[in-house]
């Protein structure tokens, strides 16, 4: 079991091991191995004052992988779950297991959802979010922008192109239905 000082139990004997994996167990004779007189298992030596740590209070249902049956004695609290990125976070958490493509495409998903709810978020707020200042395009055109990518080899140089697309273009098309909206709105009445 994790998190514990003993040692977990071996579901096959040495016999076994070295009866089905060729060379399996070189190093288990001492005199082979040159760190010997240095390893031990003592579990009291850790200086811990605990035999099993102290669990953290769970304030609400926390993620965590099917492959483990318990979650870990400390974890952390600073996002919690919110929104509509919280349910997929939770669902992929819930079915799938972590060695599963799915379950990690669904938390990129979930990533990007979670910035859209962030971008939404923000409208409702004092301070929106200021594309343009948070992008660096200004820095482009004051900060020698041209000149640090001219004749540099730099990597980021082939997808270059498509950065303002990326970046902009959910803007422009949020600002596109906007327009969309107004307009369809102002022919009704």
């Amino acid at each position: 079991m994790p998190y514990t000082a003993e040692q977990p139990k071996r579901r096959e004997s040495n016999e076994e091991l070295r009866a089905r994996i060729p060379g399996w167990g070189a190093d288990l004779d001492p005199s082979d191995r040159p760190a010997v007189p240095r390893e031990r298992f003592d579990p009291e030596a850790s200086g811990a004052h605990w035999e099993f740590p102290e669990r953290q209070p769970e304030k609400w249902p926390r993620e965590r992988s099917v492959e483990h049956r318990m979650l870990t004695p400390v974890f952390g609290t600073v996002a919690p779950l919110k929104g509509l990125s919280g349910v997929m976070r939770r669902y992929a958490y819930r079915k799938y297991s972590e060695a599963q493509a799915a379950h990690w495409l669904i938390l990129l998903a979930s990533d990007r959802v979670d910035a859209v709810e962030s971008h939404l978020r923000s409208f409702a707020s004092v301070r929106p979010d200021n594309p343009l200042a948070e992008t660096g395009v200004r820095s482009e055109l004051t900060r020698h922008g041209y000149s640090s990518r001219v004749g540099r080899n730099r990597a980021d140089l082939k997808h270059q192109w498509m950065d303002p697309i990326l970046v902009a273009g959910p803007w422009i098309a949020a600002g596109g239905l906007l327009v969309a909206g107004v307009r369809a709105l102002a022919r009704r009445r």
